[in-house]
């Protein structure tokens, strides 16, 4: 799926899942915190494709993810791709085919998202303060690009960065004290994983069971078959899953906000 598509599953995702630990766990979340994992799950939901790089010094070309900082970012994807695609030739068997390129191999595991989703975790619970900002920061850079392509394709990426370290400030200070900030990881995770599910929609899919063999190849992507996949870019995905996506998240959204807001202001519909 494309940059969009992703970064609103992701979102949907979390305030579908939360809304349900809501009912089911009784788990119940400040609206800050609730916005914060959703756009936290929507840039993470974006991250496995920063191992599709651009032409760097151009700044064109590339994933939606890579141009979240400009030639910065773009860089950064270059190294990814190459990274990947040495663990690729590492690890492939013979009947693995001969890549130019990583894109849709290490970064879309289980195990990276993974560890990508525990490292966070493990980052905010122990360094406190300077890894929630910087993560925050990061991931929100990676959600406003994601979710507002249009306008962050206007505006570029120095604006894009000051609105993210803007908002990550803002979320920071409002956050509730002593919660929310381990759980940063999880929505990191939780965001890769759902990426993964996407493409699993298409055709070409992606070898999520790594480093699992399976039959006598190392790297087997797995998807949908072509009569039922999902086009990249084509009309179900742009018009059908993003509907979809945008729906969820809203109804979900709605339904954990709207009480507290009642509440809040004494408003009793039945009267």
């Amino acid at each position: 799926m494309m940059g969009p598509s992703h970064a609103l599953s992701g979102a949907a995702v979390w305030l579908t899942g939360s809304f349900v630990a809501e009912l089911a766990l009784d788990y119940h979340q400040h609206p800050v915190q609730l916005a914060v994992g959703a756009a936290m799950c929507a840039g993470g939901a974006l991250l496995p494709d920063l191992d599709m790089s651009g032409r760097v010094t151009r700044n064109r070309g590339g994933a939606t993810v890579a141009h979240t900082f400009g030639v910065v970012s773009l860089f950064v994807a270059e190294c990814l791709e190459k990274f990947s695609l040495g663990v690729y030739n590492l690890t492939r068997t013979r009947r693995d085919p001969h890549l130019h390129n990583g894109h849709r191999t290490f970064t879309h595991t289980l195990p990276f998202n993974l560890l990508v989703g525990v490292g966070a975790f493990e980052l905010c619970l122990r360094l406190g303060k300077p890894a929630v900002l910087a993560l925050l920061f990061v991931t929100f850079a990676m959600a406003l690009r994601g979710l507002f392509v249009s306008w962050s394709r206007r505006a570029g990426f120095v604006i894009v960065t000051i609105s993210a370290l803007a908002a990550a400030y803002w979320a920071f200070e409002r956050l509730p004290a002593g919660r929310g900030y381990p759980v940063l990881g999880i929505a990191l995770g939780v965001g890769g994983v759902v990426h993964l599910l996407g493409d699993m929609l298409t055709p070409h899919g992606c070898p999520v069971l790594w480093p699992i063999p399976t039959g006598r190849r190392m790297w087997r992507n797995i998807g949908l078959p072509d009569a039922v996949s999902v086009q990249v870019g084509g009309k179900v995905e742009v018009y059908g899953l993003r509907t979809l996506f945008i729906v969820m998240a809203t109804l979900a959204g709605l339904a954990q906000v709207a009480p507290r807001l009642l509440e809040r202001y004494d408003i009793n519909l039945l009267s």
